[in-house]
């Protein structure tokens, strides 16, 4: 994200205005503001040509009141203490506004994996568990991939923590490999989650999904299935998405005169969602700049990359054409970016609503996991679609009643959810 800009700061920010709107008392807002609980350690790993290296690794609980903590482990080389405390706070936020009985968590480890080989990834992922493993559990706070993470790297972690727990515990971790714990409807749940929020706002708005077009920004999992669903479950068109590429260390628009068909471009996209250039070119695709995507002429915007994307100095390249912005991402629109929003009347779908798909499946998968029983891909993606209308329905109603922009109204339902659960517990 941008350097000028603090993730923690914005998810506090966010927080004040809202408790300020619901006249929360002092004492909560201290409860609320902070994580309850931060871990800071050290990862040694031995190295494949024998050397030691030493990593920052970080676990923050943010809040647990209604249930384990959940939120996935980062490997990104500019992760900071500062992001992972706004991420927990937000998956407090977005557990509560889906209505799942889970907290908010989040952890990381400051590496770029990519430059890593196979056996060292394992290494730091075992590691990371050998750290953590008292105070993570089926009860307690679950893990999950999240960015330069995968489903992969959560079997490893599985694995260590089931060696040192002395039983197969496959509900530590979510987002495991098909096969190993893992649940079907997974890898498509947050591109697929978004699409469905971005159907229910269409709704709303009046706008024909088959006539809408669309740009996205990133080209990693979210992003991925968040084109194949607007194109195949909208019936829309992608106009473009981006993508980092890992070799020139810049980013990239990938756009088509036709149209961006997402299934082609994963078949010429490594793991860590980088475009082969030379082949988009060879099919027929436009490589622009990196921040092309913004000023596309669409009717939808969906950032589903990193914290930070929208800001004040960039959000007036937005096409005036945009009616809705869908956040696939964590925190991509700051509040200065905000305020432009609201004044030109884009419709919003906030990030920790836009993006909930994905802790929901989790949180699937952790019940078949309990039940040791596994429900078929059409049973997951349907309640997938229900969990996320429902949450829709219910955000919308406040800011319907309330007045209030979307942001405020899913920060509205999902603190007044966590502040219950904290009365019923004697917490307050």
């Amino acid at each position: 994200m941008a350097a000028s800009t603090n993730a923690f700061e914005m998810a506090q920010r966010q927080f004040d205005h809202v408790a300020g709107l619901l006249k929360l008392d002092n004492s909560v807002c201290e409860m609320l503001r902070w994580p309850l609980r931060e871990f800071h350690f050290r990862i040694p790993v031995r190295m494949d040509d024998g050397s030691l290296r030493v990593f920052n690794g970080y676990r923050v609980q943010h809040n647990d009141a209604r249930g384990p903590n959940k939120g996935g482990i980062r490997f990104h080389p500019s992760e900071t203490i500062d992001t992972i405390r706004a991420l927990a706070t937000w998956m407090t936020w977005k557990c509560a506004v889906a209505d799942i009985p889970l907290g908010g968590g989040k952890g990381g480890v400051a590496i770029d994996p990519a430059t890593l080989s196979v056996t060292e990834k394992e290494r730091l992922c075992r590691g990371f568990i050998d750290q953590m493993w008292h105070n993570l559990g089926p009860r307690m706070d679950v893990p999950a991939p999240d960015v330069g993470t995968t489903p992969q790297m959560m079997g490893w972690m599985m694995d260590e923590y089931s060696k040192l727990a002395g039983a197969y515990t496959p509900g530590v971790i979510t987002g495991k490999p098909l096969g190993g714990g893992g649940s079907l409807g997974r890898t498509e749940a947050t591109g697929f989650g978004a699409i469905y929020a971005v159907r229910e706002a269409m709704k709303y708005l009046g706008m024909d999904p088959k006539s809408s077009v669309a740009a996205l920004q990133g080209f990693g999992n979210v992003s991925q299935y968040a084109a194949i669903g607007f194109r195949e479950i909208l019936g829309g068109k992608v106009a473009c998405v981006s993508y980092w590429d890992r070799d020139d260390r810049t980013s990239y628009t990938v756009s088509h005169p036709d149209g961006v068909d997402p299934r082609y471009l994963m078949t010429i996209t490594d793991q860590y969602g980088s475009i082969s250039k030379e082949k988009a070119r060879g099919a027929g695709y436009v490589i622009e700049d990196g921040m092309a995507w913004l000023s596309k002429d669409v009717d939808v915007l969906i950032p589903a990359a990193l914290e930070g994307q929208i800001t004040g100095e960039s959000v007036g390249q937005i096409s005036k054409r945009v009616r809705l912005l869908a956040e696939g991402a964590n925190g991509p629109t700051t509040p200065e970016a905000d305020e432009y929003l609201k004044q030109h009347e884009i419709f919003n779908v906030p990030d920790f609503l836009c993006n909930a798909g994905g802790v929901t499946v989790s949180y699937f998968e952790s019940v078949q996991n309990d039940m040791n029983f596994y429900w078929t891909k059409e049973e997951v993606i349907q309640r997938l679609d229900t969990k996320m209308t429902q949450a829709f329905s219910s955000v919308l109603e406040m800011h319907t009643s309330e007045k209030v922009y979307m942001r405020d109204a899913a920060y509205m339902v999902a603190i007044n959810r966590v502040v219950k659960a904290m009365e019923l517990r004697g917490w307050l």
